[in-house]
């Protein structure tokens, strides 16, 4: 008799995790951090699944150092969470990005262990390979990057994640200064996903880098066509400005649009990021 009611107060404890976590995840889903947080804190979560969601709404919101705190506890609970170490592996980065250079050195060594960790607990997990190859493309060698580390994830991407190896190859390319095999690689993964916007718009930021401005804005055009009103378009053409150093006053309202924008997704640029850009743009 004491088992049985046991089990069923077991049962309908995970039962109400499960629906805070359902919950949660509705309003991190709808870009409602706040809530989702507030929701998750009051529930004191013990497990990894909800410690994850929490990390990922402190993450969005640049709490940095609060998502690395509960990312740790998700991985321990779960070490065999590729998704947990990932995101565990991105509060690392940020916060290194964030840091003075002793810290900053220490962390970067956390963030590309933890993608190391992630893509070997789940070769294929696209995000956290495209995370540890930005990682070795940018992060110096002492740190841990490096182009032959980038080099050497190919064949890894191209069985995982084919849509995005092409722009991988140019992005190494570009690394190497070879700019004519790096725009024959984006224009190819460009191809290979006619209706997707997401490399079109780095291409269209690419061309703006090298001063090719009207086919940088023929590129955001087709973007526009492809999917009209998206608020990553916005964004992207504030950054393309913002690291041009030009239309400054472009870029500070397409950010201001950004930011008022009520349909953004947690695969859209953070609030804090468009905040951190409109200051660039303002001079700051």
């Amino acid at each position: 008799m004491r088992l049985t009611v046991l089990f069923c107060a077991m049962a309908a404890l995970a039962a109400a995790q499960g629906d805070v976590y359902n919950r949660a995840l509705d309003l991190y889903t709808h870009a409602d951090y706040d809530r989702a947080i507030a929701l998750l804190k009051q529930a004191n979560p013990q497990d990894s699944r909800a410690l994850e969601l929490l990390g990922r709404c402190y993450m969005v919101e640049a709490e940095y150092r609060k998502a690395s705190d509960v990312l740790e506890r998700a991985v321990a609970l779960d070490p065999g969470s590729s998704m947990a170490n990932l995101w565990l592996g991105r509060a690392y980065g940020r916060r290194a990005e964030t840091s003075f250079a002793f810290s900053a050195l220490s962390l970067a060594g956390k963030a590309r262990q933890s993608f190391q960790k992630a893509v070997q607990l789940d070769p294929g997990n696209r995000e956290a390979l495209d995370d540890l190859f930005d990682f070795y493309i940018d992060a110096p060698g002492f740190a841990g990057g490096g182009l032959d580390k980038a080099r050497g994830l190919l064949p890894l991407v191209e069985r995982n994640n084919p849509t995005q190896y092409d722009f991988d190859v140019a992005r190494i390319a570009l690394a190497s200064k070879q700019y004519m095999a790096a725009e024959a690689a984006m224009r190819r993964a460009i191809a290979a996903t006619p209706h997707e916007i997401g490399h079109l718009l780095d291409f269209a930021k690419y061309l703006s880098s090298q001063g090719r401005f009207e086919e940088s804005e023929n590129a955001f055009r087709r973007a526009e066509s492809i999917a009209p009103g998206s608020p990553r378009i916005l964004y992207a053409r504030a950054e393309a400005d913002v690291q041009s150093k030009r239309n400054l006053e472009q870029a500070r309202e397409l950010l201001k649009k950004y930011l008022a924008e009520s349909r953004l997704t947690p695969d859209d640029p953070s609030r804090a990021d468009a905040l951190s850009l409109l200051r660039k743009a303002e001079g700051g």
